[in-house]
């Protein structure tokens, strides 16, 4: 929990201790219900499980399905109206903005929900939906609908999404803030193809 802690006080300017993000942050309390919720479906008791995420959704407006499997030190910033799909993957380190759905576009019982790669940035009211790829390190922008594929280091903006910056290394390394790259990105990007 201290590392959770740790990398959101890191990526987000406005928390000035952890004492306030263990307070305030209803993110940080999302994804402590969720590894609660998560642990008891895992153990079979998936009514139980339920319950507790959805007391979770009721207390943050954030709600995450308890077979949906998330890694290290996902940060939902500002967190209201998220959604995370049961058979959502989620890597390490990754950052969700408010508004976002990691939503099923079928009614199979199968694989429905995106899975998400490390490092990735999701903007704010961004819909990710289907059994689709999101690469290590994306950046998906504020109110993007992705329907295909993203490759990893690429940023995509627009309804339905389009690829503004392809295999951008910096990526990994660099903070976009809602996933939505600046007119200043977008000429780093251009100066580097050339």
């Amino acid at each position: 929990m201290y590392n959770l802690l740790k990398s959101i006080k890191n990526r987000d300017p406005a928390a000035n201790n952890l004492l306030e993000i263990i307070f305030f942050y209803p993110g940080f309390h999302a994804i402590i219900i969720y590894r609660i919720a998560s642990f008891l479906w895992f153990l079979k008791l998936t009514f139980l499980a339920k319950l507790i995420a959805y007391f979770g959704r009721i207390l943050t407006g954030i709600e995450i399905h308890p077979a949906a499997r998330i890694g290290k030190n996902m940060f939902i910033d500002h967190g209201h109206g998220v959604v995370i799909g049961e058979t959502s993957e989620i890597g390490d380190n990754v950052l969700i903005y408010h508004g976002v759905t990691l939503g099923g576009n079928s009614l199979s019982k199968g694989k429905r929900h995106p899975t998400v790669g490390n490092n990735v940035i999701i903007g704010a009211g961004a819909k990710i939906l289907g059994p689709l790829s999101i690469g290590d390190s994306a950046r998906v922008g504020a109110n993007a609908v992705v329907t295909k594929n993203i490759k990893a280091y690429s940023t995509v903006m627009g309804i339905p999404a389009k690829e503004l910056i392809k295999n951008n290394l910096n990526l990994e390394k660099s903070f976009t803030a809602y996933g939505t790259p600046t007119d200043i990105d977008l000429e780093d990007s251009v100066q580097k193809k050339k």
